[in-house]
């Protein structure tokens, strides 16, 4: 039993804890944005800042309304484990995080405002059978986060936005499990599991420093999820009795972010923006499950880095009716070598963007915007990522190689 014991805590702390690095951070909360880099929080200046610079609200007169998505393909391969040299590539999968923005001019020194969209989300899904089975087969995590906001105008120069995070959550993670060779026969072990409310706050302040340059600072707070979900798990029936399974609760704590941005319009048909965004990912530095029906608690440390991300934007104003947008990112990632795995194959990655704005009428205009992210190879030699073979636990060590392509549109109403 001793045996069977290892297996079942290793499965469960492989598939959980690794499951919310950056690769499941987004950052595509609008069109515009998405198409200038995502460098917005020194500008902000249409419905998206509700989630890039809330004090850019105050901006918008009257009322304003955007709806809008963004269609997101992920492509993963593996090489490996050493000194295999065998690719397996991931499942190919579409995923669609969307945006939905509204806010109300009260009067000249305050606007209210409503924000929906999702800023953790992703997943990863690998063919059953695949070398790495027993690390991962598939994870799944959705965010869904209602924010009211209220910009707040200090003075012509100054600005300021407050607002609340009122997330709910799902995540869905699933593995095999090897018994061999003390039993015959492979298994499954699934954790599903949802969080329906937890609470962050955000906050933003844009300075216009001079007619040319405006200065914004964007905080998000950390957010506190208590998942609680079941745990199911199959292999062989003289096992049954002995499998982990039933409710299960599981702490996770999501990132602080502090994003500083310039934004400069050196003539009337040019703007150039530029964001520095910091994550302190090391928050994450373990993730605690219950299994309550058997009164057993397993922590893992992770040990995650703080991380940074650097955007650069532009928009040209064609004509009255047409501008042309150009981005370009930087983003480090929080995954240390020994700590990457097949259920989050992060890394490094350079973002190439662009799109544009078109003006249908007085009241009604479309933002379309296109990004390329391309991911660093990274191949891992040294590794705490283990894996059960027949021989036992074998360290996963190979080359991981990413890149997604991302489309989004956001349409935008006024009155």
């Amino acid at each position: 039993m001793k045996r069977l014991y290892t297996i079942l805590m290793t499965a469960v702390m492989l598939m959980s804890v690794p499951a919310f690095g950056g690769g499941f951070q987004l950052n595509e909360h609008g069109a515009r944005a998405m198409a200038m880099g995502g460098a917005f929080a020194g500008y902000a200046r249409d419905l998206s800042a509700i989630y890039f610079n809330i004090a850019g609200i105050t901006y918008l007169p009257g009322v304003h309304m955007q709806v809008g998505t963004t269609l997101i393909t992920p492509a993963a391969s593996f090489r490996g484990p050493s000194p295999s040299v065998t690719e397996t590539k991931m499942k190919s999968q579409l995923f669609y995080p969307s945006h939905a923005y509204f806010t109300y001019q009260i009067n000249d020194m305050f606007t209210a405002g409503f924000g929906f969209n999702n800023p953790f989300g992703l997943g990863t899904e690998w063919d059953e059978g695949w070398v790495g089975q027993f690390i991962t087969l598939k994870s799944d995590l959705k965010v869904f986060s209602l924010n009211p906001v209220l910009g707040v105008k200090l003075s012509d120069k100054l600005r300021l936005g407050v607002g609340l995070q009122y997330n709910i959550a799902t995540v869905e993670l699933s593995r095999a499990l090897n018994f061999a060779p003390t039993f015959n026969g492979t298994g499954k072990i699934d954790l599903k599991g949802d969080e329906k409310g937890a609470i962050g706050f955000a906050g933003g302040l844009l300075y216009q420093a001079t007619k040319e340059i405006s200065l914004g600072l964007q905080y998000r707070s950390e957010v506190n999820y208590k998942f609680k979900g079941t745990a199911t798990t199959t292999g062989p029936s003289q096992l049954s009795a002995n499998l982990l399974a039933g409710d299960i609760e599981a702490t996770f704590t999501s990132p602080q972010q502090f994003t500083f941005g310039v934004a400069v319009t050196p003539s009337s048909k040019l703007l150039l923006t530029a964001d520095f965004q910091y994550i302190m990912w090391s928050s994450y530095d373990s993730l605690k499950i219950d299994f309550l029906a058997s009164d057993t608690t397993i922590s893992s440390p992770r040990l995650y880095e703080d991380t940074y991300i650097v955007r650069l934007g532009a928009e040209y104003s064609y004509s009255d009716n047409l501008a042309l947008r150009a981005g370009l990112l930087f983003d480090r990632n929080p995954v240390k070598d020994d700590h990457l795995d097949p259920l989050l194959p992060d890394a490094n990655r350079i973002g190439i963007s662009a799109g544009l704005g078109y003006r249908i009428s007085d009241a009604m205009s479309l933002d379309l915007s296109y990004l390329f992210l391309r991911f660093s190879e990274r191949t891992i030699t040294k590794t705490e990522i283990s894996y059960s073979g027949n021989s036992g636990m074998l360290p996963f060590t190979g080359t991981y190689n990413s890149t997604a392509n991302l489309f989004s549109f956001s349409l935008n109403y006024k009155f």
